[in-house]
């Protein structure tokens, strides 16, 4: 780690230059932060968005089970940042996660005394896990999974993550398949425990239907809309392709692209105003025209009301070997789903939307094209797949409140 240090700080430079205020924050990243307000608190680290929505109703719930106590909640990335600002405002405390060098990690939690430290889902760090345990800091995975592609990167550090792991108290595996691949990269079996995913237990927000419902207004609630969310760079312009093939047949309708992160924003507008597109962006007009065939979402923490409002969802990171989304978001609102043939992240939840009809592959810009029209044009197969999209969503809930039996054993210990 102190090898690699001067990589680390031309990276921070990079981000810094990327994300206005990150590089005031920098010192964070060595453990240099004013935490003299937090002391016996309980510590959540959920990596960047994805983490933190995943994280939400845990964190909701410790905030109701632990009034008293505290509550830390560290990120890695600046989307991250403000997504834990956008959820909690002042309610936590947040600081950047330190990198794993054994001084910052020991001022880290020096600062911050936890009671207890949740990791979410995967983020195995060796000097901060090995040090957790020296400090008598009882450590908690939870949410846990582990894709192939993460089993095979780990793998070259067999004997320190197998360490890392022995660190560990309980890993709350998302799936069989999570909690054997964590066996695999050698945590205690007798460790490692099945509570389901997180994610099921996210809260639908109150008025997302409502937003939806008045956002399909502007442009007309019989136009065909779609939505392409949390998409990356040359699955974007597939999209946009797929769209053109889209408006051959259907020539009035809409579709929504929601980028996964904020500095492709203006480079999605530009690409699909090149195609011939017209284009409007939540940032200059707030909302869709009859005018518009592509909206840009430029706007970060908006996506669910217009899940609500579109049609069709296509989870993005899919298309390409992102190994994708979050799926359960637009089935939480009982709209369709469709993702491409790259799904690792969120494997065994795909493949349970899939069976049960809430959900459907594509293999191709074409096949996505193809699907779209055909779904946009049954208005019956819609309203049966997002039925099945959000039966699937409501039978799975239930993971926090095992994950908050076993936090409340562990602090009991």
């Amino acid at each position: 780690m102190y090898l690699v240090t001067p990589l680390i700080m031309l990276r921070l430079l990079k981000r810094g230059v990327r994300y206005g205020d990150y590089h005031k924050r920098w010192p964070e990243r060595f453990g240099f932060f004013d935490g003299a307000r937090v002391r016996e608190s309980l510590w959540v680290h959920a990596v960047s968005v994805g983490e933190v929505n995943a994280a939400e109703p845990l964190i909701k719930a410790l905030r109701g089970r632990y009034p008293d106590a505290p509550l830390v909640v560290t990120t890695v990335t600046p989307t991250g940042s403000e997504r834990v600002r956008q959820l909690f405002g002042d309610s936590v405390f947040h600081v950047y996660l330190p990198y794993d060098l054994p001084f910052a990690v020991t001022r880290f939690l020096r600062h911050v005394r936890p009671r207890m430290a949740i990791i979410v889902e995967t983020e195995i760090w060796p000097n901060l896990y090995l040090t957790c345990r020296r400090r008598g800091i009882p450590l908690m995975i939870a949410n846990a999974r582990l894709s192939e592609r993460s089993l095979r990167g780990y793998r070259p550090m067999g004997s320190l993550v197998r360490r890392a792991l022995r660190c560990v108290r309980l890993i709350a595996a998302q799936s069989r398949t999570d909690a054997e691949r964590y066996r695999l990269l050698g945590a205690d079996p007798d460790k490692v425990v099945v509570t389901g995913n997180m994610k099921f237990d996210m809260p639908v927000p109150y008025d997302a239907e409502r937003q939806g419902q008045e956002l399909r207004l502007q442009w007309g609630q019989l136009r065909p809309a779609w939505i392409a969310g949390s998409t990356h760079e040359v699955e974007e312009l597939q999209v946009l392709e797929a769209h053109l093939e889209v408006l051959k047949r259907l020539p009035d309708a809409l579709l929504l692209i929601a980028p996964r992160h904020p500095e492709r924003f203006k480079l999605v507008e530009s690409a699909a105003r090149s195609l011939g597109l017209s284009v409007g962006t939540r940032s200059a007009d707030q909302v869709p025209s009859t005018a518009h065939q592509v909206f840009v979402i430029d706007a970060m923490g908006e996506l669910m009301p217009f899940y609500a409002a579109a049609d069709l969802a296509f989870v993005g990171g899919s298309l390409v070997p992102i190994g994708g989304h979050n799926v359960l978001e637009p089935a939480a609102l009982a709209t369709p789903v469709l993702v491409g043939p790259h799904t690792f992240n969120f494997q065994e939840i795909t493949l349970t939307l899939i069976q049960e009809g809430g959900a459907a592959r594509v293999g191709s810009v074409e096949e996505l094209a193809s699907e779209v029209v055909r779904l946009l044009g049954d208005a019956a197969g819609l309203e049966r797949m997002g039925a099945a999209a959000r039966t699937v969503f409501d039978s799975e809930r239930g993971a926090v409140k095992r994950v908050i039996g076993m936090i409340d054993d562990l602090l009991r210990e």
